[in-house]
C-alpha cells in the first residue's frame, strides 16, 4: 500500500481527539495515510496555515469557515467543512471574585440553567464584563452573544488563545471566559475561577470543531479526502465507547497534543465536571460528543445559523449569507465517503435547529436514527428555509 503523508493542524484542546486517535491507533494508516499533526498557537495562525497551504486540513472552529465564506477575516480561498469533529465540550467560567459575589446572592452553581446564570450574573457584573473567547469567529463568541443578548449585561469579547485562558482569568485580564475543555477545568484547579455553564446549556447541540480543508485541495485530491474522512470518522466512533475514555485521556495529555493533566481530560469525556475549587461535582450528559446522534454530520442548517449571527453582527444580507454557508458544508462528500464504512446517514441535510426537546427518531438511509436534544436555552427554533426568504 502506498502511504500518503498529510499535514493536519490543530490547537491544543480536548476536541482535537479524533485526529490524535486516527493517528495513534492506526485508523489513518489503514486508509493509506501518514498524518503529521502540527500544533498552532492560535486560531488565527491555524487559519493562515490552512489558507496558505502549509497544511492540508485542520481541526478548526465551526463558524470560521462560515465567516470566510462570507468574506470576513481576510479569507483568500474557499474552505469547506468536511465533517464535524465534536459537539459541545465548552464551558463558561467566571473569576474567583465574581464567583464569590454570585455565591453571596445565593447562586448555587447548578451548571445547567442558562437563564438563571444570566440573571444572577446581571446582579453582580461590573459595568463592562470582559469575557475571553478564543477567536471572534468561534462558537464561543456566537454563544456568548446569543446568551447575553437582552440581559442588560454590558460586555466586551477579548481574544485569548485557549491554553492562556486560565492564566488570563487568574491575572485579572478578564472577568470571565468561554473556552473548550480542559482549559476551563484548569481555571478551577488553579483557583482562578469557577465554572458557570456548559455550552450545551445555551445550545444543546452546538457544533464546536470541524474538519476543514481548502476547496481546491479537496477537488484535486478526492481519494485522500475520502481516506481522511473515514479515518477521522472511525476515530470518533472509537472515542464514543465509554471503555476507551481513560486510554484517550492519557494519550491526549501528552505534550505533543493537549499537554494537560489526563484527569481533567477524563472528567470532560465522562461528563463529570468539578465546577468550583470547593470540589462541587456536576454531571453533564453529552458534555462532549464525537459520534453518537449524527454528531459528525455537517448539517447545513448549523452553518446557516452561524451565518445569520455573523450577518447580523457585520451588517450582511442574511439570505445570501446562509446560501454561502450551506455551500461549504460538504454533505455530499460525507454521504459518498462514509456510507461504505457504516455511517448512518440522515435523510435530509438540514433541519430545524432547536426543535428537538428530547431524543427523537428521524428518517435516515437505514430507516430511522436517534437525534439528541438540540434546544436553545430560550426555546427559539431556527428554520433555515424560512430565514433565506
Amino acid at each position: 500500500m502506498n502511504i500518503m503523508p498529510l499535514r493536519l493542524g490543530f490547537v491544543p484542546l480536548l476536541d482535537m481527539a479524533p485526529l490524535a486517535i486516527a493517528h495513534e491507533l492506526g485508523f489513518a494508516r489503514s486508509e493509506g495515510l501518514a498524518l503529521d499533526l502540527i500544533p498552532a498557537p492560535s486560531w488565527s495562525s491555524l487559519r493562515d496555515m490552512l489558507l496558505w497551504g502549509q497544511i492540508e486540513a485542520a481541526h478548526i472552529l465551526a463558524p470560521l469557515p462560515v465567516a470566510m465564506a462570507l468574506g470576513l477575516g481576510g479569507a483568500v480561498a474557499r474552505v469547506d467543512i468536511l465533517q464535524n469533529l465534536s459537539m459541545n465540550g465548552v464551558v463558561v467560567a467566571v473569576s474567583a471574585t465574581l464567583a464569590d459575589a454570585l455565591r453571596a446572592i445565593g447562586h448555587g452553581f447548578g451548571f445547567e440553567d442558562a437563564r438563571i446564570a444570566a440573571g444572577d450574573l446581571a446582579q453582580i457584573a461590573p459595568s463592562c464584563l470582559r469575557i475571553g473567547v478564543p477567536f471572534p469567529f468561534s462558537t464561543q463568541a456566537m454563544l456568548v452573544d446569543y446568551w447575553l443578548r437582552g440581559t442588560g449585561i454590558g460586555y466586551e469579547l477579548c481574544t485569548i488563545p485557549p491554553p492562556r485562558m486560565a492564566d488570563a482569568l487568574g491575572a485579572g485580564e478578564i472577568d470571565a471566559f468561554c473556552v473548550g475543555e480542559p482549559w476551563g477545568s484548569v481555571a478551577v484547579e488553579t483557583g482562578a475561577g469557577a465554572l458557570l455553564l456548559p455550552s450545551r446549556a445555551i445550545w444543546a447541540a452546538a457544533p464546536e470543531k470541524v474538519l476543514a480543508a481548502r476547496h481546491d485541495w479537496i477537488e484535486e485530491n478526492p481519494a485522500a479526502t475520502g481516506a481522511l474522512m473515514r479515518a477521522v470518522w472511525r476515530a470518533g466512533k472509537w472515542l464514543a465507547e465509554p471503555g476507551n475514555r481513560q486510554t484517550a485521556s492519557e494519550l491526549l495529555a501528552r505534550p505533543e497534543y493537549v499537554n494537560a493533566p489526563s484527569e481533567l481530560l477524563d472528567r470532560a469525556l465522562r461528563g463529570e465536571m468539578i465546577v468550583t475549587p470547593r470540589g462541587e461535582l456536576r454531571k453533564v450528559s453529552g458534555m462532549i460528543r464525537f459520534h453518537e446522534g449524527a454528531a459528525s454530520f455537517p448539517w447545513r442548517s448549523q452553518a446557516a445559523w452561524f451565518a445569520t449571527q455573523l450577518a447580523e453582527r457585520h451588517g450582511l444580507e442574511p439570505g445570501a449569507s446562509m446560501i454561502a454557508a450551506k455551500e461549504i458544508c460538504r454533505t455530499d462528500l460525507y454521504r459518498q465517503n462514509l456510507r461504505g464504512v457504516g455511517a448512518d446517514l440522515p435523510g435530509a441535510s438540514e433541519k430545524l435547529e432547536g426543535a428537538l426537546a428530547h431524543p427523537t427518531a428521524v428518517a435516515s438511509e437505514r430507516g430511522t436514527m436517534i437525534l439528541p436534544s438540540d434546544r436553545f436555552f430560550d426555546g427559539q427554533i431556527f428554520d433555515p428555509s424560512t430565514a433565506e426568504r
